[in-house]
């Protein structure tokens, strides 16, 4: 393991603390290792998209909260989700009130149709709060006890 050494103002270092705290990690280094993680999978993400790369892919999830009175929208939602049934793997669907739902989506492909796919239902009039979390992943095929097998492994 290499080791790093940073020099942060104290107003900085403080908020980073409070960061710390509220998140519940333990020390520094684990929460600098995440934060390293999380801009370098946005920064690959970021780089297939630029690059027009159709083989990358992705894992990841799409989260919104709807007003299921709008008009057909929940109606919508599910014909999206079914004419992109080989993306949108699973979903979870959570009642806030009376009018209000929050729906989350388990999502899986490559990562340009996956971007189409969560850009098409956050555009969505009656659509609020909507974000999509994609993580890269490199996809490998093997055998296992004579079966194929695919291994989605998150990039480093």
């Amino acid at each position: 393991m290499d080791r790093l050494t940073i020099s942060l103002d104290t107003d900085l270092a403080n908020q980073f603390d409070e960061y710390l705290k509220e998140q519940g990690y333990s020390n520094r280094s684990e929460a600098m290792r995440d934060l390293i993680r999380e801009k370098l999978e946005q920064q690959s993400l970021e780089k297939q998209g630029l690059a027009g790369k159709s083989s990358a892919n992705c894992i990841g999830s799409i989260t919104y909260v709807y007003d299921h009175r709008e008009r057909e929208l929940a109606s919508k939602l599910a014909k999206i989700q079914h004419d992109h049934h080989n993306i949108a793997v699973t979903s979870l669907r959570l009642p806030l009130d009376h009018d209000h739902c929050m729906e989350t989506v388990m999502l899986n492909g490559e990562t340009h149709k996956v971007r189409e796919f969560c850009n098409d239902i956050i555009a969505k009039p009656g659509i609020r709060h909507g974000k999509a979390y994609l993580v890269p992943v490199e996809v490998k095929h093997s055998q296992h006890n004579g079966k194929d097998h695919i291994h989605k492994t998150p990039k480093n």
